[in-house]
């Protein structure tokens, strides 16, 4: 049975995801793949992830959803989530 704080009645909502959050970890992997190749931590990955998708505006669709048009685009992501990495490197957690 899915997590019971996703369901409603008999509805379950687990599946129905923001669309960027796939695209927003293609990123991460993306930007931490060039230099100066800094590798956070699982914290801070958490962080960058959270930040990056919390700029983006949220694209929910559930499984099997025909999506015609993505008005996000990569180089968003991309800028959102180099701002993220900015961000979680200028103020570490102690």
């Amino acid at each position: 049975m899915a997590n019971e704080k996703y369901l409603l009645n008999d509805v379950d909502f687990f599946d129905i995801r923001n669309r960027n959050e796939a695209r927003v970890i293609k990123i991460i992997k993306k930007v931490m793949e060039t230099p100066p190749y800094y590798q956070p931590s699982e914290k801070d990955l958490y962080d960058i992830y959270a930040l990056a998708l919390n700029s983006l505006p949220a694209r929910y669709a559930q499984q099997g959803t025909i999506v015609l048009r993505d008005p996000v685009r990569d180089k968003e992501i991309e800028e959102a989530v180099r701002k993220a990495f900015a961000i979680v490197v200028e103020n570490p957690k102690i």
